[in-house]
């Protein structure tokens, strides 16, 4: 990252910075509610709106940089590809995706109004084009000053989640189905919606072995649980205990677990 991205962050790093400290077999999915997104082999971003920055933390939940400072202004979700970093964004009203270089800098931003039926979910392809879903019950692949179809898809009578997954795109239509297609847009799996209709699906991750992440509350309890898909056929493999809390990790053998040390410390004041 950038030298004025890392001086900048100094004092956002202190305002997270916690006591303890997780064992490095785990790593981060969800924290405060929000997917984490690995950073090459030793980083995890996640956003921030409290100071509307993504964070950047190592594997012992220690924050190292920042991206954004300055320049996003209600960041939700984050996905890294190939060194480049995209955050969903809106600003002014205006939904946008912001492309930051493996230097820390701005590169580009996508402008969404008038096309994403959805501020804060799309998801990257390996070439880098961006998909989001639209407001027509489509999914758009953007590229340069383009967009053609990717897939028609429905639509639900709640938010859609998207994720870059398995070199293509997860589209999570809740209470319907949950759907992988491959870069081309076409269909590898799909399954029927595999929770009750009373399951509010918060958000979906992935995690450095690409298995994939649902964060699944139940709002009778007011608990929460992360449970796995297997990236291969889309089946519920495993899923943590009910917690009060909405930060997990994951061990190297698919364990999900709440959060705890620096990584819940850090969950708890991220989003106050």
């Amino acid at each position: 990252m950038s030298s004025r991205s890392l001086i900048a962050g100094v004092g956002v790093l202190a305002l997270v910075t916690g006591c303890g400290a997780p064992t490095t077999t785990y790593e981060p999915v969800f924290l405060a509610g929000r997917a984490v997104a690995p950073v090459g082999d030793s980083l995890f971003a996640a956003t921030s709106t409290r100071v509307a920055a993504v964070i950047l933390y190592d594997r012992r939940g220690r924050p190292r940089d920042t991206l954004g400072l300055g320049l996003l202004s209600n960041p939700g979700r984050v996905q890294v590809r190939d060194g480049s970093t995209y955050v969903s964004d809106v600003a002014q009203g205006h939904p946008l995706i912001a492309e930051f270089g493996p230097d820390g800098a701005l590169r580009r931003t996508i402008r969404l109004d008038g096309m994403a039926s959805q501020a804060h979910q799309f998801a990257v392809l390996p070439d880098g084009g961006v998909v989001i879903e639209s407001r027509d019950a489509r999914l758009l692949v953007l590229r340069g000053d383009s967009a053609a179809t990717f897939a028609p898809v429905e639509v639900g009578t709640r938010p859609s989640l998207l994720l870059g997954a398995d070199g293509g795109v997860l589209h999570a239509i809740p209470d319907k189905m949950i759907t992988l297609y491959n870069g081309f847009g076409h269909i590898r799996w799909r399954i029927d919606w595999p929770w009750q209709e009373a399951a509010f699906v918060a958000d979906v991750a992935l995690d450095r072995r690409g298995r994939i992440h649902f964060l699944v509350g139940d709002p009778a309890t007011g608990t929460f649980t992360a449970q796995t898909l297997a990236p291969a056929t889309g089946e519920v493999v495993r899923w943590s205990e009910p917690t009060s809390g909405n930060s997990f990790v994951v061990d190297r053998l698919g364990q999900v677990i709440p959060a705890g040390g620096l990584w819940g410390d850090a969950a708890g004041r991220q989003h106050p």
